[in-house]
């Protein structure tokens, strides 16, 4: 007989929203979490030096400084969306060395992640096999 651990993990995904930076910066928002800023199809990347926020706002396609928001899967309407932000993690010292999770909360139409919060590391659904760790990205 071979017992299978069960993980948690894979039971379905909250409804909350839910904002993850991942090791390599990508910002992945949850339906819920798009939702919020009203399925922005552009945004532009906000940080709050201070307090530690990072702000994600809707704007115009043609805004030059903005960052498509683009579906995880082109053949799926389900699913996580991800920006690019690569650069602007690297830029503001946001560490990534893991994977993260927040429930963001919403301010005068901006999407706030409280990086003062330790947020919920992130081991993805491609791990633990035996004994090594690998983030799904």
């Amino acid at each position: 007989m071979a017992f299978e651990v069960f993980d948690k993990r894979l039971t379905p995904l909250s409804k909350a929203p839910i904002v993850t930076i991942q090791k390599r910066g990508v910002m992945s928002l949850n339906r819920a979490a798009h939702a919020l800023i009203g399925d922005a199809e552009t945004v532009e990347l906000l940080y709050d030096r201070d307090e530690r926020i990072v702000g994600i706002r809707p704007v115009a396609d043609d805004v030059p400084h903005g960052y498509p928001v683009r579906p995880q899967s082109a053949t799926k309407s389900t699913g996580p969306l991800l920006i690019a932000g690569t650069a602007f993690v690297q830029y503001y010292g946001i560490d990534t060395t893991t994977s993260r999770r927040w429930t963001p909360t919403l301010r005068d139409g901006v999407l706030c992640i409280d990086m003062k919060e330790p947020g919920t590391p992130i081991v993805g659904n491609r791990a633990r096999r035996g004994d090594r760790e690998v983030d799904a990205e």
